[in-house]
């Protein structure tokens, strides 16, 4: 059922505008590259709108070789062949930024999060949004990756191989699954 409903959404005729899900969220269909990025920042409704256009510039400013894609109805941005860093996603009175690796950043942003490593930013419609320190945590964010990604590799043949095991296999989720394969091999904790 899911599957035909998805793909509902991917044969929507271009004209049309994407339906709003909880709180405003826009339902996009799943793809990578900027173009459905910027269909969903086109689709976030009034003010949110705006923050998207503007944080989206921000994120090419700071991470000019950046990968972006919109999957599970929320931008992601990531590095080539590294995961993904920061997610955005629409609430009915917030615009939520999830840096997937928070607890390492400087200062760390202030929404907790379910998940140990993830850390929230909101941002609401009379906000100020301090850019400099966004840019701040968009750099170190991509920065976290990178130096996670060679701290790996310059581990273990298993933990190399296991990753790439992952990487052939055309596995998503990024920072997830390189995280089991570190669990495979030793590296981290279970």
């Amino acid at each position: 059922m899911a599957k035909a409903k998805s793909a509902k959404v991917a044969a929507r005729p271009s004209g049309e505008k994407p339906v709003l899900l909880s709180g405003g969220n826009p339902q996009i269909a799943k793809g990578y590259g900027d173009a459905p990025v910027q269909a969903y920042i086109a689709a976030m409704p009034g003010w949110k709108s705006e923050v998207g256009r503007r944080l989206d510039q921000l994120i090419m400013h700071a991470v000019p070789d950046v990968q972006k894609a919109v999957k599970w109805n929320s931008p992601f941005y990531g590095m080539d062949g590294e995961g993904w860093f920061l997610g955005i996603h629409c609430f009915t009175r917030y615009v939520k930024v999830a840096f997937f690796r928070g607890m390492s950043l400087k200062p760390v942003p202030p929404g907790e999060s379910k998940s140990k490593d993830t850390r929230y930013f909101h941002i609401h419609e009379d906000d100020q949004l301090d850019e400099a320190q966004f840019v701040s945590w968009v750099k170190q964010a991509s920065q976290c990756l990178a130096n996670e990604c060679k701290r790996i590799i310059g581990h273990s043949r298993s933990a190399r191989r296991g990753i790439m095991a992952i990487r052939l296999a055309g596995v998503e989720g990024g920072h997830i699954w390189r995280k089991s394969a570190c669990r495979k091999a030793s590296l981290l904790p279970s």
